[in-house]
């Protein structure tokens, strides 16, 4: 089996992208670390990258004063550097032009903290809680370009709890997210689940909290 060339992109502590370099460094593992990417130079997670042995860098995206598409192409530059041929989205917090995600289709994974289509954007947990569902969990999918949208590669569900407060319920979905990122996306790229437009055949992967 050949390992897919993945490229982590960060924003911040990167919680999933350690639990992503946990998995890709049992050389089982379909996929390997070829870069951690961040738009913030100070994002922590960088530190935790270089760590752990993985080239971590930054492209500042304040430097491109709002032009999105020069930041992407200075991104691109750096995936290509280092022969990404898979990105894995692990709390990056910038959208990204429809070209760019277009070039990378079906080639680039996304983990949510909801359960998708319900609740995509910020403040899932809180939102979750202000509309008294029962179930609350995460996504991991494959990225188109409307936001937090694309084939469902797998959803991690639990229970909530009553009265429970959102930092808690937000605590108890990470957890989920260090299990499902790695376990969907491992199915994905050995095949087990394969995009047909955007439905996954034979069904996402399913994990219970």
């Amino acid at each position: 089996m050949t390992r897919r060339r993945a490229a982590i992109l960060i924003s911040g502590r990167g919680s999933n992208m350690a639990a992503l370099l946990a998995a890709m460094a049992d050389p089982a593992f379909p996929a390997e670390a070829a870069l951690v990417l961040s738009n913030d130079p100070a994002a922590n997670g960088l530190e935790t990258a270089r760590a752990a042995g993985v080239p971590a860098e930054a492209v500042d995206h304040r430097a491109f004063r709002g032009d999105r598409p020069a930041f992407e192409a200075a991104m691109g530059e750096r995936l290509a550097a280092h022969g990404a041929d898979l990105v894995c989205l692990a709390g990056f917090m910038r959208l990204l032009t429809p070209g760019f995600v277009a070039s990378w289709r079906d080639r680039m994974v996304n983990i949510h903290p909801s359960l998708l289509p319900a609740f995509p954007g910020l403040r899932t947990h809180e939102r979750a809680l202000e509309a008294g569902v029962a179930f609350h969990g995460c996504t991991v999918h494959l990225v188109r370009p409307e936001m937090d949208s694309g084939p469902i590669l797998g959803q991690a569900m639990l229970g909530v709890k009553p009265g429970e407060a959102p930092d808690d319920l937000a605590a108890r979905v990470l957890a989920l997210e260090h299990r499902l990122y790695p376990a969907a996306l491992s199915a994905f790229l050995r095949g087990e689940l394969r995009p047909e437009g955007e439905r996954i055949l034979p069904g996402p992967l399913a994990l219970a909290g």
